[in-house]
């Protein structure tokens, strides 16, 4: 059993978005994603949504998930978002949402499937002239899974997807997601190596100082480090980010940090998704095993 190794990680919202809302174009653009992502070992996604109420049974945007998974060959994958009350949905604070969270991961690795959690308010609902994004449409939040790399050797991988919206009430309730984050991963992944990525909806470039404090905030309580950081990448404001720290024994490294557009275009070179796909490279390794005499 190799007691150190190489993986990457894509982290991709996919705009899984009704056709009939979207401002991209997920109904053929889905089917499009879906050889791509075999590139990757591990796949965290956001807007791939496999959980709705009945009524939009109707619409197309029903087959999106099972599209986006046709032609992966990633023998891991997460499970159905179970519903509001799984998620820890409080229905005095929020109305029970009209899809699920959209959060998935696959991967080449084992792992076994741990929470998924909503954050506990949104705002913003179909009437978007209030300056909200909608995100009280959907179940966002974070969801986690234990992968391990060998036996007794593993890392806790989040996907995430923020509050989007940019009125003040946006504002606050980005920075309350990511204390409950914090939380959530000083709890559950507490002396674990994590590896963290998805939708942050944080613009963490030097004319945003108010979301730069969230994310250095939030890597401070958790010990993680961005990769994008970690390697002097060329993007550091990108909404979409990878974050990473070492534990139990594994000993994290990011080797590469990459947004590949070029590869996630159609045959008329528009982007197959509203977000770039990011890509990191991580090296891990593991104690040698005891000698046994």
């Amino acid at each position: 059993m190799p007691t150190s190794g190489d993986f990457t990680v894509l982290s991709y919202n996919v705009a899984g978005l009704p056709q009939e809302i979207s401002t991209v174009n997920p109904q053929e653009h889905i089917p499009l994603i879906s050889p791509l992502l075999n590139d990757y070992d591990v796949v965290l996604t956001q807007e791939d949504f496999d959980w709705w109420v009945p009524e939009l049974d109707a619409f197309d945007f029903r087959h999106y998930h099972e599209r986006l998974r046709a032609q992966a060959t990633h023998p891991h994958r997460t499970t159905r978002w179970l519903g509001p009350d799984a998620a820890g949905i409080d229905p005095a604070v929020r109305e029970a949402p009209l899809v699920g969270d959209g959060l998935g991961v696959l991967s080449r690795k084992p792992f076994t499937q741990g929470p998924r959690r909503a954050w506990r308010d949104c705002f913003g609902g179909l009437d978007t002239s209030d300056g909200g994004a909608g995100d009280c449409l959907a179940g966002k939040g974070f969801g986690v899974v234990r992968m391990t790399l060998r036996p007794g050797y593993e890392v806790d991988v989040y996907t995430l997807h923020a509050e989007a919206g940019g009125t003040a009430q946006d504002q606050q309730l980005r920075s309350d997601d990511f204390v409950q984050l914090a939380d959530f991963v000083q709890s559950h992944s507490a002396g674990r190596a994590v590896i963290l990525g998805g939708d942050t909806n944080l613009h963490t470039n030097a004319s945003n100082p108010a979301h730069r404090a969230i994310w250095s905030t939030f890597l401070s309580r958790t010990g993680l480090t961005d990769a994008c950081t970690a390697l002097s990448c060329p993007e550091p404001g990108s909404i979409d980010k990878i974050a990473f720290r070492s534990g139990g024994g594994v000993t994290l490294s990011a080797t590469s940090h990459a947004f590949p557009r070029a590869r996630f275009r159609d045959a008329d070179g528009g982007d197959l998704s509203d977000h770039p796909p990011l890509v990191v490279g991580f090296h891990w390794t593991t104690p040698e095993p005891e000698s046994s005499g």
